[in-house]
């Protein structure tokens, strides 16, 4: 069989196991999700044995330490996985929510019923633990789901794949209902997303590089987030110390994920004192400094910042900073360079810090606190399935309910139309 047309018979029968999923019980959904979570930590041997290939495989490869420390499996990591799909299992299930209802002056009740979206592809870099947290949402939300990981993590998540599709064989379930894709070609992500007529929605997780190739070359729909930068403003009227550690931990936590801060804007009347105290803050946890004018004015051996650093998202402790004449050049510099993702205001003027609620238009906008917190399992929707910036049909952080759409219901009482 040609990866075209393996690729063909994955999707139909996702398509087809989508039927099963779509009508099970909220019960029997979590007894399900709960049972893969007892198989998962069951096989931890074995999935540890099955990811110390991809890990030597990595080294030897030349992975970078930090990709080597994505792709390891150990029993914690393990015991994370089983407990995000028990914490999925007792989130409420939003499929066949009904809101909005309303009569109309024929007499017919007129509502929303949430249903499922259908089939879903997740096309995911390194961290074997995405293929059980999607497979977990997805199902969760009556969804059939294709999971395509990177080659790096091929072993680590096939593995997982079977360890789930035998608790779906115990429920007499389709195991198609969740598919790993079977080989590491690229070509099949290409064939993949030319199945329009079996997938509905495709999600990439991972870098830029990876979802542009997606965006471009899919005929289904994308949700995508391309970087993440983010901004911090601090405001003329702010808490300085407030303010100092916020910038702390948006861009020091950990600095190589997408909500971390990359530009830190400061209003020029609060700039004499705070550029220089948030420097010698960020300097002591290495923090790489790039300014502008200003900014090197008042620290002397900071970088002068280039056009690039504001469209720069480092993932990385380095930081560009500038200083702003007002909370519109603040507004204005964020609405060119930012990326949707999160911006955050520091200050103590409630008329700004609504001001900047109201006119940023980011996916999340935030107040006296840090970039760090824009996380799906941070708001309250249990495990993320990905960060949306484009707002058809969901904006920032993706939980169950952006994993389902709404169809129309009526009520009639035998009305006809005159």
């Amino acid at each position: 069989m040609s990866i075209e047309q393996e690729m063909q018979t994955v999707a139909r029968n996702a398509r087809i196991a989508s039927r099963a999923i779509a009508t099970l019980s909220s019960n029997t959904k979590n007894e399900l999700l709960r049972n893969m979570a007892n198989g998962l930590e069951r096989a931890a041997p074995s999935l540890i044995a099955a990811n110390r290939i991809d890990v030597e495989t990595g080294k030897k490869n030349g992975l970078s330490e930090a990709m080597v420390d994505r792709l390891v499996l150990d029993e914690s990591r393990i015991k994370a996985m089983a407990d995000g799909l028990r914490e999925v299992a007792d989130l409420p299930d939003p499929v066949g929510e009904i809101s909005s209802m309303t009569k109309r002056p024929s007499g017919i009740e007129v509502g929303r019923m949430r249903i499922p979206l259908g089939v879903i592809g997740i096309i995911y870099e390194s961290r074997p633990n995405v293929t059980a947290d999607a497979a977990g949402l997805c199902l969760k939300s009556g969804n059939a789901v294709i999971l395509r990981g990177g080659s790096e993590a091929f072993h680590s998540n096939s593995a997982i794949g079977s360890i789930l599709q035998a608790e779906l064989k115990k429920f007499n379930l389709p195991v198609e209902i969740v598919q790993v894709v079977a080989t590491t070609e690229r070509e099949a992500v290409l064939e993949l997303l030319k199945q329009e007529e079996s997938i509905d929605l495709i999600i990439p997780r991972g870098g830029e590089g990876l979802i542009r190739f997606v965006a471009e070359h899919s005929r289904i729909p994308v949700i995508k987030h391309y970087k993440g930068v983010c901004h911090t403003y601090v405001d003329a009227i702010a808490d300085f110390d407030m303010a100092e550690k916020i910038c702390i931990n948006a861009k020091v936590q950990r600095p190589g994920v997408c909500n971390s801060m990359e530009t830190l804007l400061v209003h020029k009347d609060a700039a004499a004192i705070f550029v220089p105290q948030v420097a010698r803050a960020l300097r002591a946890e290495k923090v790489e400094l790039h300014g502008c004018p200003i900014c090197c004015d008042l620290v002397p051996d900071m970088i002068p910042a280039t056009e690039e650093d504001w469209h720069a998202e480092y993932l990385d402790l380095i930081l560009a900073i500038r200083v702003v004449d007002s909370i519109d050049q603040a507004i204005e510099h964020i609405q060119t360079y930012c990326s949707l993702h999160t911006e955050v205001i520091v200050t103590r003027e409630y008329a700004n810090a609504q001001r900047f609620l109201r006119e940023v238009n980011s996916s999340v906008v935030m107040v006296n606190a840090s970039s760090r917190f824009s996380d799906g399992n941070q708001f309250g929707l249990g495990a993320e399935i990905g960060i949306s910036t484009t707002k058809l049909h969901s904006f920032g952080p993706m939980g169950l309910e952006d994993l389902t759409t709404r169809k129309f219901i009526v009520f009639g009482h035998g009305e006809v139309r005159g």
